[in-house]
């Protein structure tokens, strides 16, 4: 198993990780978490909690692109230096996103986004220079 490969796994962990405040969120709403409506719930978020949703739907839009980066930077025998380089800065980065996100450090969060989606690029490139 590749460190690539291991972050893609990571990578789908995160999707998972970055749930749980969401959850948090709507547990402290009136009612508590409601398990028969969420999605409904999920809309009534404000502050904080809306915050978290949205890192949470941006950490799912980012897997696809990042993970067939990887296979197809290892189908084309990319350089695995080089790709787990990238993978390790886009894993950095969609760590950071969700903390910076939530406390509502807006130019930080842009900056690691602009990190990871610049990552998952060069995964696409990357066999072009190897």
């Amino acid at each position: 198993m590749t460190i690539p490969f291991v972050c893609v796994l990571i990578a789908l962990l995160l999707i998972v990780l970055s749930r749980v405040p969401v959850s948090m969120a709507m547990g402290q709403q009136e009612g508590g978490y409601n398990n028969h409506a969420p999605r409904d719930q999920q809309a009534q978020l404000a502050g904080w909690g809306r915050r978290a949703l949205a890192a949470h739907q941006n950490t799912i839009e980012a897997f696809p692109p990042f993970a067939a980066g990887v296979i197809i930077s290892y189908l084309a025998k990319a350089s695995l230096p080089g790709s787990t380089v990238l993978c390790l800065t886009f894993v950095a980065a969609r760590i950071a996103y969700p903390i910076l996100y939530i406390a509502d450090h807006d130019k930080a969060r842009s900056l690691v986004w602009g990190i990871g989606l610049l990552a998952t690029v060069a995964l696409y490139i990357l066999p072009w220079l190897s």
